[in-house]
């Protein structure tokens, strides 16, 4: 199968790993001194009536409100006009403010003072589908009432999330939209790792852990997301059809849809819809996993919402994490145990990072991509790598990287199909966010994946 080339293309895998480990220790010295204050609020801040129109807009959910404050605030003096060429790159943020322990707060507040409060957007306040309706909205009518300044904005915006990988998917899972609506261009996005496992982060570029010199670092961040070339990353859209019934506890991942909805894909893939049917649609850019590390996601999670003392930043989180794995019996019941039970973990995996910077899929030889038809795995190459987890153990050494993962294909698109029996639910998640999957023994629950057909933008930290 042969890949597909675009460009801009995606970083290379391999070193990317490699690249934001430095990248976090460079951001723990001096070098992220090296930006100037001044000169960073002149690459990415902008105009005063252009950003306090964005704000009025966003928290008014109205876009003419925005486009009244800009009247009021520009005045007659022309200022957008004058000050259109001052930012070169403006730069809007939005903070996960429950991510990273205590360094979501405290990182709101050095972005107020390195770029100003009116670009700096809490997430657990203004949803990314507010300004993208309603800010955005706000520069496109300033643009076509002739405002030059609003227009040179909007055409060269660009987005920084402050937060972990499901922080990173929900804000471009938003972004999409805009290409649905025919609203490009389509600003671009960067990362301040704030999760626990950052594998969005690491793959392009932007490390893989908040650095402990953060304060000074936050100006590398915002002056590279002005200046950084920008690569693609593909996204898959996940279908779940199951017979009638609920998903309990739905992520934030998944959204339920009308049956009408799944029904051409359905006859597009062959697939037969049950007359009662539920119907669930979510989109994912990293991966997606059936089985018990899904499971073990599933326990985590819970145990981290009833007891969020325990919850401190992503170290805390990571040793509760494995402490958490031992307790589910994944390292108790081999697959010996069941001889038709190969793997106990299913996963589809899009880009090269996993479990916090792991590599189960491997550096893979040209002579065994030849030997198994598979070809080298990029993240904008349209294909996704599905591996298998045996037992604990071998968990734990694909992990640790000592061996690979077990390697089944690669795919340009995926069906599976689930029947209940011993189990009456299977285990899921994308991009670690999991759920409680019902099954039945007389009906299929099937999942399909499919690429999304416009890729998301990304800013290549590692330039």
């Amino acid at each position: 199968m042969e890949r597909a080339e675009e460009t801009p293309r995606a970083p290379s895998t391999a070193p990317s790993a490699r690249v934001s480990i430095w990248e976090s220790v460079r951001a723990c010295g001096v070098w992220g001194k090296e930006v100037d204050k001044a000169e960073l609020r002149r690459q990415v801040v902008m105009p005063l009536y252009a950003r306090r129109a964005v704000a009025a807009a966003v928290k008014a959910k109205d876009e003419a409100v925005g486009v009244a404050a800009a009247e009021a605030e520009r005045g007659e003096d022309g200022e957008g006009e004058v000050e259109a060429e001052v930012a070169v790159t403006p730069v809007v943020v939005f903070v996960n403010s429950r991510s990273g322990g205590r360094h979501g707060p405290e990182l709101k507040v050095r972005l107020h003072e390195l770029i100003s409060e009116e670009q700096v957007f809490d997430l657990s306040v203004v949803k990314p589908s507010d300004f993208i309706n309603y800010g955005l909205g706000c520069l496109e009518k300033l643009a076509e009432q002739g405002d030059n300044c609003a227009k040179t904005i909007r055409k060269k915006l660009r987005i920084m999330v402050a937060g972990g990988d499901g922080t990173v998917g929900w804000v471009l899972g938003c972004l999409t939209d805009l290409y649905r609506l025919k609203r490009e261009p389509v600003p671009p996005t960067g990362i301040i790792p704030l999760g626990t496992g950052n594998d969005l982060a690491r793959s392009f570029g932007w490390g893989g852990s908040f650095p402990f010199g953060w304060r000074s670092a936050v100006k590398r961040y915002l002056s590279k997301a002005a200046m950084a070339p920008t690569c693609r990353l593909d996204s898959w859209q996940a279908v779940v059809m199951m017979p009638d019934g609920e998903i309990k506890e739905l992520p934030y991942a998944l959204k339920k849809t009308e049956p009408a909805d799944c029904l051409e894909l359905c006859q597009e893939n062959g697939t037969e819809l049950p007359e009662k049917a539920s119907c669930y649609k979510g989109v994912f850019y990293n991966y997606l996993s059936i089985g018990m590390d899904a499971q073990v996601a599933y326990g985590f999670h819970h145990l981290r919402d009833e007891k969020p003392y325990l919850a401190q930043g992503p170290v805390a989180n990571k040793l509760i994490y494995a402490g958490y794995s031992c307790t589910q019996g994944w390292f108790c019941t081999p697959c010996t145990a069941s001889p038709q039970l190969s793997v106990r973990s299913l996963v589809v995996l899009n880009l090269y990072n996993y479990g916090s910077g792991r590599h189960p899929w491997g550096d893979l030889k040209p002579d065994y991509l030849e030997k198994r038809g598979f070809v080298e795995a990029h993240s904008d190459d349209g294909l996704l790598e599905i591996f298998g987890l045996k037992e604990g153990w071998h968990a734990s050494f694909v992990m640790a990287e000592l061996i690979k993962a077990k390697h089944i294909a690669q795919a340009a698109a995926i069906k599976f199909e689930m029947r209940g029996g011993q189990w009456n639910r299977a285990y899921v998640q994308m991009d670690g966010e999991p759920w409680k999957q019902p099954l039945l023994q007389e009906q299929s629950t099937i999942i399909e994946i499919n690429k999304v057909p416009y890729p998301s933008l990304m800013i290549n930290g590692e330039q």
